[in-house]
């Protein structure tokens, strides 16, 4: 497929709505890698709103659907979905698990458009409060497992990691169709630009204490609380600050905590930033305390940065990005002293900096779309 072939083809990418979340972040700058590849690219939602727009190619074209996220309104979003694909018949529609009737949509368009369904976390975590064994027993994995029947019907399922592969093939208990894993795109070449961008924050300035520096949003999945323990044992032995990026609705109960221990003036919470890049560059440690995940993109960029990181061995992505620990300490979830001391141990030795970046590598944005077009046209590639 030439150039001149490709910017007259369109792949379009379904969102409920573009909300400041890890998930859109990595479809977009897939959006973007396809722009950069010569293709016309649109963004279609049900409600053209969200923060995620900052993130969005000036190149695309972004198609609201105009239907409400809840209820009986996902009806007429689908007659609207079928009205697009006959219209535009794009080569591909790219979208979330969360939102995957875009297979019923092709069937009843009749078009040849190649349905492919993004799965970017792991469900049974997502849906079933963390118990493996509820997958088995409980009526949402009853349910959960009828709703991946949907998955059947696209022409490709691509989980961003192993992890949540094999997550989807227990709660299905089968093997599902046309499965492939393909890691989210996280290293381009403007992560590195805006790593470089100054910020004026004393924490960072030179003969400051070293800083551990957590980034996602203030949520239960997140965990930082068990961040905050692990902080409490960190400042008892070596000089350290806790710097959280990031805004959610756990917010008041992590100030709450922050302040009961004390550590008002060591512990701060910024709220959302535009280039959290910036901090993870200078950060002397970066920690991920997630209780699940799905491919997680911060530890990849701070890996990308060159910064030292530790992480959670939750399911699911940290073990593969970590390579199973040679490239930063896996701890259990919710285990706060072992994740002090892996901060401890991470901030006492010598970490090989150029390995990170050589790992981080293998996430990059070329590589995920040469995955995604061998999926669409394997003559694309």
């Amino acid at each position: 497929m030439n150039d001149s072939t490709r910017q007259e083809q369109v792949l379009s990418f379904l969102f409920f709505d573009l909300d400041a979340n890890g998930a859109v972040k990595a479809m977009l700058t897939l959006a973007r890698g396809f722009i950069e590849r010569g293709f016309k690219v649109d963004i279609v939602v049900l409600e053209a709103k969200g923060e995620g727009f900052k993130w969005l190619p000036n190149e695309a074209r972004v198609v609201e659907l105009k239907c409400r996220n809840r209820g009986f309104s996902k009806l007429v979003y689908l007659g609207s979905l079928v009205q697009y694909l006959r219209k535009v018949q794009p080569i591909a529609l790219i979208a979330g698990d969360d939102i995957n009737f875009g297979s019923i949509a092709k069937y009843l368009a009749r078009v040849r458009t190649r349905v492919v369904i993004n799965s970017q976390t792991n469900l049974s975590n997502l849906f079933l409060k963390y118990s493996p064994r509820r997958v088995r027993v409980s009526p949402t994995a009853f349910l959960l497992r009828r709703f991946l029947w949907f998955y059947d019907w696209a022409d490709a399922l691509v989980p961003v990691s192993q992890g949540v592969a094999d997550d989807l093939t227990q709660i299905a208990g089968r093997s599902l169709k046309h499965m492939r894993v393909i890691h989210n795109p996280v290293v381009t070449p403007k992560l590195f630009e805006q790593a470089k961008e100054p910020i004026d924050r004393e924490w960072f300035k030179d003969g400051a204490p070293p800083v551990i520096l957590g980034v996602g949003r203030l949520s239960l999945q997140k965990d930082f609380p068990t961040l905050i323990r692990a902080f409490t044992i960190v400042r008892k032995q070596l000089p350290a600050r806790l710097m959280i990026l990031g805004e959610g609705e756990e917010r008041p109960q992590i100030e709450a905590m922050i302040k009961e221990l004390g550590l008002a003036s060591e512990v701060a919470l910024p709220g959302f930033v535009s280039n959290p890049y910036a901090f993870m560059s200078r950060a002397a440690v970066f920690v991920l305390s997630s209780v699940y995940e799905g491919l997680p993109t911060v530890l990849i960029e701070a890996m990308a940065v060159g910064t030292p990181v530790v992480s959670t061995d939750c399911p699911s992505g940290p073990r593969e990005i970590l390579g199973f620990g040679k490239y930063g300490m896996l701890v259990p979830v919710r285990d706060f002293e072992a994740l002090a001391n892996a901060i401890v141990t991470t901030l006492s030795d010598q970490t090989d900096v150029e390995g990170l970046r050589q790992q981080a590598q293998k996430f990059s944005l070329e590589n995920t779309v040469n995955g995604y077009l061998e999926l669409i046209n394997p003559d694309a590639a």
